[in-house]
């Protein structure tokens, strides 16, 4: 899906995976997405939720937001919004 600025937007649901490929598999699709692409990530548990976000921003990629599914605890389902450097 391409938004306003001509970027492209993508999405990952991560939920049934343990770290560390819960990175892995984020870190691939964003390997494969032009500079200002913006990837919606689906994640859960306390190790995701924590690593990827760090993951990201370590390698330069700036989140965007972290919110929780509505209904969800602490540690339950997330969207991760990252916005490829």
């Amino acid at each position: 899906m391409d938004n306003q600025s001509g970027n492209k937007s993508f999405s990952i649901d991560i939920t049934g995976e343990v770290c560390p490929m819960t990175f892995v598999k984020t870190k691939l699709l964003i390997e494969k997405m032009k500079h200002g692409d913006c990837v919606d990530i689906r994640l859960k548990g306390r190790e995701p939720l924590k690593n990827v976000p760090q993951s990201a921003s370590e390698l330069g990629h700036e989140i965007l937001s972290l919110i929780p599914e509505e209904g969800e605890g602490p540690d339950g389902t997330h969207h991760l919004l990252i916005r490829k450097k």
